[in-house]
């Protein structure tokens, strides 16, 4: 089922989050309702057939349970057990909002969101929804995902084993350039695993500041430190007893790796703020697009943090070694974005093929699906040719003279790109390391090792 069909109830009684959810929702949906009272939800239940209710966890109302979300999610699951129910709910209440996935929620949102990401979510939820009729179905792998689109023998291998390894709950690896689909490859492990129906928490080490790290992953009580105004628990706490995503693991600094390894050997956190230990059943996930072991080699990432994270290794494809599943995935994309425009159906001709075969695409899946997305939507017609596929002209391969370094010592090559790319963006530390493919911390990292 596509957004465009769908009929959306917002329930929430801040009317500010009531006016910007429709305002966004409005034109990618067929009907959008909303309501500040929950105690008309039964009321509307009666009218109407949602698709997807987004539902508040918490409300000013005489309802005294202190998690009012929870009653009214079940209130709805009494009602129709066939509609997705999206709880919004802050970071603060995150374990709530876990423990409502649990009692039937299909999926939670954290203020404040992303309105790109939000659409996402309610695209999978729809999606899902069509492909699979019952709660059991959904949790195995989804025949669209997007990470499991391949029949070169490169992710014939990492599906084989992933099949073998899912089922277990042996800490994964996950390598792979950005782009190539490593956090898809988490939750598709995840949804294979026995713990799919507990919860999945992703955490981005990368955007994660030395002074968050802790409060973040770990939590804190109440009074900890300044900001510290109630008690939260952290991301290990939030998937107890699911799987633990830890996404740029390669980024952290060794005091943050130091602190990590102790959490891992001892299998329990400790709050910021207490000394009491809570102990932990997770499956843990990590990624890194960095090369992991020259880190250790270099002494910049541990190697005993390393022995506790790869149980098991996967390592991903970049998109240029994985043959004709380039058109596999475009023709996918094509698809996908013509439903989501309400378009004709695009077609991608012989010629248009030959471009996309042509290309190495250094962003990989990512830049793939941005490049098929622009064409359907500037494209006239139900046919993307050639002329309709734009790439990167600063990296586009067939506009590139190949420039024999200097130098072929590995630490002088990449010093001189990091220059380049600073260079190219007049300093600008953020749009050199999105063309470095790296994170600005990982950049940073980089400037003081080779004292730029």
């Amino acid at each position: 089922m596509s957004l465009k069909n769908a009929k959306i109830l917002i329930v929430d009684d801040d009317t500010d989050v009531l006016l910007a959810v429709k305002m966004l929702l409005r034109p990618q949906v067929k009907e959008v309702f909303t309501e500040s009272n929950p105690e008309r939800i039964p009321a509307l239940l009666a009218k109407e057939n949602f698709d997807i209710i987004l539902l508040d966890m918490n409300y000013k109302s005489s309802l005294n349970t202190g998690n009012e979300g929870i009653f009214w999610l079940r209130k709805i699951r009494e009602k129709d057990k066939n509609v997705a129910v999206v709880m919004i709910t802050a970071y603060g209440d995150i374990d709530l909002a876990v423990r409502s996935v649990k009692e039937g929620a299909t999926d939670f949102v954290l203020k404040p969101w992303r309105n790109e990401k939000l659409l996402v979510t309610l695209e999978d939820i729809l999606d899902s929804k069509t492909s699979s009729p019952s709660p059991k179905t959904k949790a195995s792998a989804p025949k669209n995902q997007l990470s499991i689109l391949g029949e070169s023998d490169a992710m014939q291998d990492v599906l084989y084993k992933i099949e073998r390894i899912a089922p277990t709950d042996a800490n994964v690896l996950i390598l792979g350039e950005n782009g190539t689909g490593k956090s898809e490859i988490a939750k598709l492990i995840h949804q294979k695993s026995h713990r799919d129906s507990q919860a999945f928490v992703h955490a981005d080490l990368g955007a994660l500041t030395e002074s968050l790290f802790e409060s973040e992953l770990f939590g804190h009580k109440k009074g900890a430190f300044t900001d510290a105004r109630e008690d939260r628990a952290g991301r290990f706490e939030s998937a107890n007893g699911g799987t633990l995503f830890l996404d740029e693991i390669g980024n952290i600094s060794l005091s943050q790796q130091a602190k990590l390894l102790t959490v891992l050997q001892n299998r329990e956190v400790v709050r910021l703020g207490t000394n009491m230990p809570i102990p932990l059943d997770i499956r843990l996930i990590s990624a890194t697009n960095s090369k992991i072991y020259e880190l250790a080699a270099h002494n910049s990432f541990r190697k005993d943090l390393i022995y506790r994270l790869n149980t098991i290794e996967i390592t991903l494809p970049p998109l240029r070694a994985r043959g004709e599943d380039v058109i596999l995935l475009a023709e996918y994309f094509s698809k996908s974005y013509s439903e989501k425009y309400n378009k004709l159906a695009h077609f991608l001709d012989e010629k248009a093929k030959d471009k996309i075969r042509k290309y190495n695409f250094p962003g990989n899946i990512r830049e793939l699906q941005h490049s098929i997305e622009r064409a359907v939507i500037m494209t006239d017609g139900d046919t993307i040719a050639a002329r309709d596929l734009e790439f990167s002209p600063s990296i586009e391969s067939n506009n590139i003279a190949e420039e024999i370094p200097k130098s072929l010592n590995i630490e002088a090559i990449e010093k001189s790109t990091i220059l380049k790319a600073i260079e190219k963006y007049d300093g600008n530390i953020t749009k050199a390391a999105k063309e470095l493919g790296l994170t600005r911390t990982a950049l940073y990292r980089r400037l003081g090792k080779y004292d730029i």
